[in-house]
């Protein structure tokens, strides 16, 4: 069984054992350095006052298996206020089994309780997988970015997607 809640800074060991593997391998996402348990703790204690941070954890044991969280899209301006920007990344082995879809519904409702209307992302065009998952929960394409991200330097694709709340 999958629970839901707020990322702890004690989960940092787990979200770089899960992230960091998808860095190294250069697929499905735009970051392409791995981060240490001491960056992503900070990343973690400084983690934005509007934004939400879920972790999706097997409740048998306490497993981190998927994480996901929203971020103001711009802080410069109030004019995006109302725009986070979405990421999600569940453990391979986790794929097509709700998990996804669990952390989205936690997400939305505590987003929409921070003020958040919209939800915005860039996907890279060649996870096929992440955009069929967006695509499910409500996710509308609205447009590609060409040549956007230079990963192992291989220019990729990256679509932008957009759901309202």
């Amino acid at each position: 069984m999958i629970r839901i809640r707020p990322v702890r800074i004690e989960d940092a060991e787990a979200i770089i054992n899960l992230l960091n593997p998808l860095i190294e391998a250069g697929e499905s996402t735009a970051l392409d350095t791995v981060f240490t348990a001491e960056e992503e703790r900070i990343f973690i204690s400084e983690f934005p006052v509007r934004g939400v941070f879920h972790a999706a954890e097997q409740t048998e044991d306490g497993t981190i298996v998927g994480f996901q969280n929203v971020e103001p899209f711009a802080t410069y301006t109030d004019g995006f206020a109302h725009v986070g920007v979405i990421g999600t990344y569940v453990e391979r082995s986790g794929h097509r089994q709700g998990i996804g879809r669990l952390l989205f519904e936690a997400t939305r409702l505590a987003a929409k309780d921070k003020g958040y209307e919209k939800f915005f992302a860039f996907v890279r065009a060649d996870n096929v997988g992440a955009l069929a998952f967006y695509k499910r929960i409500g996710f509308e394409v609205i447009g590609v970015a060409k040549r956007h991200a230079k990963i192992k330097g291989r220019y990729i694709d990256e679509v932008m997607i957009e759901r309202e709340l």
